[in-house]
């Protein structure tokens, strides 16, 4: 039994690594004020291109590298169309989205179902990550699981308890004082949109060079949708971004626990999705508007110099 309750959490704490790096790029996005709902496209384009670099060279760090650059690149042009152009933000995500899934089934398809021939490689600590319970359960992953651990401590630092992270939350709360105080706002957004897509193509990375080892078209499955609930769910806090994406992690891991008990397959590919579903709906019932829910009082708003 105890063998059983390790192998969930493990894989849990497995299924759950995309889910927290997209959902911590998602929140620092959307404290700025922008909305993408482009992650989908983003993790599919870092997927393929951590996928293409790390099989060509052979180092699964340049293909990570790769990979956040593509993210960066590709939100950077979301951030154009939302802060230069001030175009609506949810028909840019959406673009955006349709963007990365088109240019990762363009790039990967000659590597579709091709091995790759070496993984990110997992940390090993002699006498610990041997150890038959916390070893396994949390000593004995790839480096992804350990970055975005890292990566999600420091962010929620930055945002508590730095100026950066108060300079961030004032353009999204009210970007019309910050100017008055010298900020400069659209730098701050543009900076913000781009960490996110970083952050996305990080996750991309992770399914195809860690979670699994090859490229398949599709294989992001939604991920990048259920980031956008995960963010409301964590009420933009970096920290509740940590129970937010181990818990949708068991439940990607439950699909697979309940399949021996003659349950259509179907219905469980579902679960994540009706899970999501079932998040927004307690939260509408339980928040009345968004500022309840902490969102940042303009987000999704175009933000114009010198309007007050």
């Amino acid at each position: 039994m105890l063998d059983i309750i390790v192998s969930v959490l493990t894989r849990t704490i497995i299924a759950g690594t995309p889910l927290l790096l997209a959902t911590l790029g998602e929140i620092v996005t959307e404290r700025a004020g922008i909305l993408n709902l482009g992650m989908e496209g983003l993790m599919a384009s870092g997927a393929v291109t951590a996928f293409i670099v790390t099989f060509t060279t052979g180092s699964p760090w340049l293909g990570l590298a790769a990979a956040i650059l593509v993210g960066m690149l590709l939100s950077s042009i979301h951030g154009f169309v939302c802060i230069g152009l001030r175009a609506n933000q949810v028909v840019s995500g959406l673009a955006l989205t349709m963007l990365g899934l088109g240019i990762s089934g363009l790039w990967g398809k000659p590597y579709i179902g091709r091995p790759l021939p070496v993984r990110m490689p997992r940390l090993s600590i002699p006498g610990i990550s041997d150890g038959p319970v916390l070893g396994k359960m949390l000593f004995n992953h790839d480096w992804y699981v350990y970055l975005s651990v890292l990566i999600g401590i420091l962010i929620w630092f930055l945002v508590k308890n730095t100026r950066l992270g108060i300079t961030l939350r004032s353009v999204g709360e009210n970007p019309q004082a910050a100017e008055a105080q010298g900020i400069s706002v659209n730098k701050v957004k543009y900076l913000a949109v781009m960490s996110g897509g970083g952050l996305a193509g990080m996750a991309g990375a992770f399914l195809s060079t860690a979670y699994s080892g090859s490229w398949n078209e599709g294989m992001v499955a939604g991920r990048g949708w259920i980031v956008i609930a995960l963010t409301i769910f964590s009420l933009w806090q970096p920290a509740m971004a940590f129970l937010g994406a181990y818990l949708f992690g068991g439940i990607f891991v439950m699909q697979y626990m309940l399949q021996p008990l003659g349950i259509s397959p179907n219905i469980l590919s579902m679960l994540p999705y009706i899970s999501t579903l079932l998040v927004l709906f307690i939260y509408g019932l339980s928040a009345s508007g968004k500022r309840r829910m902490n969102a940042p009082a303009t987000l999704g708003e175009p933000y114009v110099r010198g309007e007050r």
